[in-house]
């Protein structure tokens, strides 16, 4: 069954690449990367961008409610605190009005993540299960590979993807002392169903009870009957189960095709040199390279090690800046106005190679823009790093960032 599925995506994608040559522009090759391993690609999509948890949420939760068949679930990070709970508290009613609910947490990223709770929603019928469970956590090796994807598929035309976890520190509501600043996106349209695709396998994984292929998770023919918008969309997904790091080729690749501007923003900068090499590449090409880091870490060690990284991009001509609002979580990337990339893969070798992630890509000139405004709005509270200024830090602290240099894998 597998080889006739590949074959009809293959056909719609090839098709849809076609018809959109003009839209793609100099971004096709990427595009035609991308479908080689076999993703779906549909023009008949539209995107929301939400900036924060506080944007986020009202909207997952009317998904939610409006659901009629299916809510599949699946985060890095789940805590039963008030926006859980709340969540949490929806799920069972759908279910118990006869909704197929399930839900996939990571056992270490979920770690906070009360029995209690979990009871409850298994009482009232939600399926869940938890992605590679650790019993003995000093003794785990699979405490590496672990599922940092935040996924959320609605009847099967409807998904979220982003760096939003389900957590109340994401809602900027006067109530935590840490601003926390992050992306996600809404999708509606055909191509969710490749983040339903990527769900499923990870159900099917983790779960005692595998899900069959099905029309009803994979509505194609709904898809095809209806006009959804005109945004092509690409989902991304890479783990350490991938022939291919699919994430960490895109990026590389959006950005050796850019030919004005970059603009990326990540929580974790702890690059592999192919990456850099193409930053600095770009740069030298005559693109104006913008990276947004965060200021204020929620991880020291990490903060240090990315620091030794940044001289040798600046010397290349690349501007960085540090955000000092708050903690910048996002995982965004626009290059020329005209792709956008937003999701769940941080820009460290932890992201590429250990654990299970998803981004999506969106060629749409609208949505680009709006997330390069945002970007821009993200530097108003941001410091730009001074070449001169920044060879003049003591010695104490190069020395540090050297010896985190030589362990940076393993960040």
């Amino acid at each position: 069954m597998f080889h006739e599925i590949e074959e009809k995506v293959a056909a719609i994608s090839n098709e849809t690449l076609l018809q959109k040559k003009d839209d793609l522009k100099h971004f096709m090759p990427l595009a035609k990367m991308i479908s080689w391993n076999n993703t779906l690609n549909t023009y008949n999509n539209t995107t929301s961008l939400f900036i924060n948890g506080e944007e986020k949420f009202p909207e997952v939760l009317k998904s939610i409610s409006k659901a009629k068949h299916h809510i599949h679930l699946q985060y890095y990070i789940y805590e039963n605190d008030t926006i859980g709970t709340q969540i949490g508290d929806l799920l069972i009613q759908k279910a118990q009005e006869g909704v197929e609910v399930r839900v996939i947490y990571d056992d270490l990223g979920s770690k906070k993540l009360q029995s209690k709770f979990l009871k409850r929603l298994k009482d009232a019928g939600v399926k869940v299960a938890p992605f590679f469970k650790i019993k003995f956590l000093v003794l785990a090796n699979r405490v590496n590979y672990r599922n940092h994807r935040k996924i959320i598929v609605i009847d099967g035309l409807e998904g979220y993807v982003g760096g939003i976890n389900v957590s109340d520190k994401y809602i900027n509501n006067g109530k935590h002392s840490l601003y926390w600043r992050d992306t996600h996106v809404k999708i509606v349209g055909a191509a969710v169903m490749n983040l339903q695709y990527i769900f499923l396998t990870d159900w099917n994984f983790c779960a005692k009870k595998s899900v069959p292929l099905s029309d009803v998770y994979f509505p194609i023919q709904q898809a095809a009957s209806k006009n959804f918008g005109s945004h092509l969309v690409q989902i991304t997904a890479s783990g350490p189960d991938s022939d291919y790091q699919d994430i960490m080729y895109s990026l590389i690749s959006a950005i050796t095709l850019s030919k004005k501007e970059i603009c990326l923003t990540t929580p974790y900068f702890i690059p592999e040199k192919s990456f850099t090499d193409a930053l600095k590449i770009a740069k030298m090409s005559g693109v104006d390279v913008k990276i947004l880091v965060p200021g204020i870490s929620d991880s020291v060690l990490v903060n240090i090690t990315s620091n030794s990284y940044y001289e040798d991009l600046l010397k290349a001509g690349i501007k960085i800046y540090k955000y000092q609002k708050g903690f910048v979580h996002a995982k965004t990337m626009v290059c020329d106005d005209l792709i956008a990339m937003v999701g769940t893969a941080n820009l460290d070798q932890r992201s590429f190679d250990l654990n299970f992630e998803v981004n999506a890509l969106i060629y749409d000139a609208e949505f680009a823009k709006k997330l390069r405004i945002e970007f821009y709005k993200d530097l108003e509270h941001a410091d730009e790093l001074d070449l001169e200024t920044w060879l003049k830090r003591p010695f104490y602290t190069t020395f540090a960032e050297r010896i985190m240099r030589l362990v940076s894998p393993l960040m």
